[in-house]
């Protein structure tokens, strides 16, 4: 073959294998075998690695716009003028993102090492979600001791409750996130438990993305 066509059999190649990353992973979560994709591609595995040396690099080529379109919902929101209704909106998008695609929900509580690009976007939608709660405990709003670790812990929470309802009940995520949204308003609130701080939180996170980014567990060293 003329160098022009191999690079044209490479990419429908790797344009397969990212298709069928996004349907297996949408499925079965960032996890799944990465056997079960070759073969949903109709490729060897040696095709597969060949493109992806390790599931993050995978991970990233399929998931890099979704993230992106994620961080720029964020800073829509910080237009809108009520500062409660765009965090409260955003929280509830980012549930929702949650309950249609469950590897866009790992994603979003796990931190996988090791992608400069999606290091980037969490960072990104970080910031932009630190606006949000800022905003709406500025207007009074927001209860003053919400953090934004306490954002992953709900997101956390609702992973959870969405895999497990799955099937049955579907939209039962809506109706948990309508209390959670309730118990945040600062009018009426009654006192937290300690947040676990951000190292617990992160460290939970880096735990659950080594599943994901190939790498050996390791035990917690948060403070």
């Amino acid at each position: 073959m003329a160098p022009s066509a191999l690079r044209a059999d490479a990419e429908r190649n790797r344009r397969r294998l990212v298709d069928a990353a996004l349907a297996v992973f949408s499925e079965r979560g960032l996890d799944a075998p990465l056997d079960d994709i070759a073969r949903r591609a109709g490729l060897g595995n040696a095709t597969l690695y060949r493109h992806f040396p390790v599931r993050r690099d995978l991970i990233a080529a399929v998931y890099a716009e979704t993230l992106d379109e994620i961080v720029a919902t964020a800073e829509r929101a910080t237009a809108e003028p009520d500062a409660w209704t765009a965090f409260r909106d955003h929280l509830v998008y980012l549930c929702g993102v949650q309950s249609r695609c469950r590897a866009t929900s790992d994603l979003l509580t796990a931190a996988v090492a090791g992608v400069p690009g999606l290091d980037a976007l969490h960072e990104r939608a970080y910031q932009g979600l630190q606006v949000l709660i800022e905003r709406a405990q500025a207007a009074g709003e927001l209860r003053a001791d919400f953090r934004h670790e306490d954002v992953v812990l709900i997101l956390m929470s609702n992973a959870g409750l969405i895999e497990r309802t799955a099937e049955a009940a579907p939209d039962a995520w809506r109706r948990q996130l309508a209390y959670t949204l309730d118990g945040l308003r600062a009018p009426g609130r009654t006192p937290a438990p300690p947040s676990p701080g951000v190292a617990r939180v992160v460290d939970a996170m880096r735990e659950r993305g080594r599943r994901f980014s190939g790498e050996p567990a390791q035990g917690h060293h948060a403070s």
